[in-house]
């Protein structure tokens, strides 16, 4: 909570993010549809979030079926949703102040019960969240509950801390139960996101990359990527769309600052034995009894 005037002011910051996000996140419900283009849907998120005094904390992610996270539309995406399991997963930022949140939509109507699992096992959690909670804790009832809806929950995916211009800062809240972990303190913000799948429980990367952060400030000889790298500098080290740079030599640029060390890339996350998965995820601030959601 590091900005001049108080922590109340930084956490309105977080507050109005969670509003916009939550207002966006109804609206886009609606929209995920079949036949729909993925592509629409991003960029009605994305300019939705602007239109409203926020700015996106990452690409909107629309993950298919066994996908997990980091799968954002390319620039000139053709694909329309079919009958699959569709995972809407938003950030905004108001200043560099972070809501997070994310939605499983089950279009072929057959995997109720694996969305209740994420579902119930988020809602579980914000129940215990409180000033002093361990996330040992935490991540013992995700899993308890995702298990008890007869599945798996993800072990290299987790929850996390949220701080300015950070989208995954510490603290790690896992969805399983390990031996070691840390407490939550008041006024600490922390996005909750279990992950239930079908599959073997783990996630690998695969396919291509659509979605880069800047880690540091490179030189670069190549002119087409000192430009780029100024623009990116906009973003603050959050995450990027390659949709978002559109111009001539693109792939040339991202290559020479990726060999530069300036940037990380986000390949798409899969469930390792192709299982589906489904995924929900709420922000929230922790109380001294409690926490407030402000993603709801």
């Amino acid at each position: 909570m590091e900005e001049e005037g108080g922590i109340e002011r930084v956490l309105d910051k977080y507050r109005k993010a969670g509003r916009i996000l939550a207002e966006i996140r109804e609206e886009v419900l609606a929209k995920v549809k079949e036949e729909v283009l993925l592509l629409e849907v991003a960029e009605f998120v994305e300019k939705s979030i602007r239109e409203r005094g926020g700015e996106p904390a990452f690409p909107c992610n629309i993950s298919l079926n066994e996908e997990a996270a980091h799968a954002t539309p390319s620039m000139a995406d053709t694909r329309v949703f079919g009958n699959e399991l569709v995972k809407i997963d938003i950030g905004v930022h108001v200043d560099g102040y972070i809501g997070d949140s994310a939605v499983t939509v089950d279009l072929s109507g057959e995997h109720e019960e694996l969305v209740r699992a994420s579902e119930a096992a988020l809602n579980e959690a914000i129940q215990i969240i409180r000033d002093g909670v361990s996330t040992v804790e935490i991540g013992e009832v995700i899993e308890r509950t995702i298990r008890a809806h007869g599945y798996k929950p993800i072990v290299n995916l987790s929850g996390h801390g949220l701080a300015r211009y950070n989208s995954h800062a510490p603290p790690t809240i896992p969805n399983v139960r390990y031996e070691h972990g840390v407490l939550l303190r008041e006024n600490d913000v922390v996005a909750i996101e279990p992950f239930a799948t079908g599959g073997v429980g783990k996630v690998v990367e695969s396919g291509t990359v659509e979605i880069y952060g800047l880690i540091k400030a490179k030189p670069v000889r190549v002119p087409e990527a000192k430009k780029l790298l100024e623009e990116i500098k906009t973003y603050q080290g959050l995450p990027f769309a390659r949709r978002w740079l559109p111009r001539e030599r693109l792939d040339l640029a991202l290559r020479s600052l990726k060999n530069a060390g300036a940037l990380r890339e986000y390949p798409v996350l899969r469930e390792e034995d192709k299982g589906l998965i489904s995924q929900a995820e709420h922000t929230v601030i922790v109380t001294k009894d409690g926490c407030e959601v402000t993603t709801k």
